[in-house]
C-alpha cells in the first residue's frame, strides 16, 4: 500500500478516512465558513495538501449531494492534482459557482477523491472500421 504524506492547513475539520464499506473515494472539506451570493466564484480550501507518489494524481469531484445540499458546482467539474503540486504552501482548494445563494461551514463534506495511476502512453491506429457492435452513435441507447 502506497504511503501519502499529507499536510493539515485547518485544525478545524476531521482527519481524511475511508467510510467503510461505502466507497473507495474519500471525502474532503471545507476549511472555512463561507458565504456565497448567487453567481459568485470561489476557491473553497480543503485544509489538505499531500506529496502524491511519483506516476499518480488525485481527482476531486462533487459529492453526490453537494449540488442539492449546497447550489454549487464545480468549475472544472473534475479536478486533477499531480505529484508535481506537493510543497509546503500546497492546499487543494475546490473552484466553485454558486447557483444560489448558500452557506458552506467549516468542516462540510463538498467533494471527494481518490488516487489513480497516471494514464499509460498509447499508440492511435486509424483505420477506417470499428469492429464492436454499432450503437447508433449516440450514449448507451443510441437514442439522441
Amino acid at each position: 500500500m502506497p504511503k501519502i504524506k499529507i499536510k493539515y492547513f485547518s485544525d478545524k475539520i476531521e482527519k481524511l478516512r475511508y467510510i467503510e464499506g461505502k466507497s473507495d473515494w474519500i471525502d474532503l472539506r471545507s476549511a472555512e465558513d463561507i458565504s456565497l451570493k448567487k453567481g459568485e466564484f470561489k476557491l473553497v480550501p480543503l485544509g489538505v495538501g499531500m506529496q502524491l507518489p511519483e506516476g499518480y494524481e488525485a481527482h476531486v469531484v462533487p459529492r453526490s449531494s453537494t449540488f442539492k445540499n449546497f447550489g454549487i458546482i464545480q468549475t472544472n467539474h473534475c479536478g486533477v492534482i499531480d505529484e508535481s503540486y506537493s510543497g509546503d504552501n500546497d492546499q487543494w482548494f475546490m473552484p466553485v459557482l454558486a447557483i444560489r445563494d448558500t452557506e458552506i461551514h467549516v468542516n462540510d463534506r463538498i467533494c471527494q477523491f481518490r488516487i489513480m495511476e497516471h494514464q499509460p502512453v498509447v499508440e492511435f491506429e486509424e483505420t477506417e472500421h470499428l469492429a464492436g457492435t454499432d450503437r447508433g452513435g449516440f450514449g448507451s441507447t443510441g437514442k439522441a
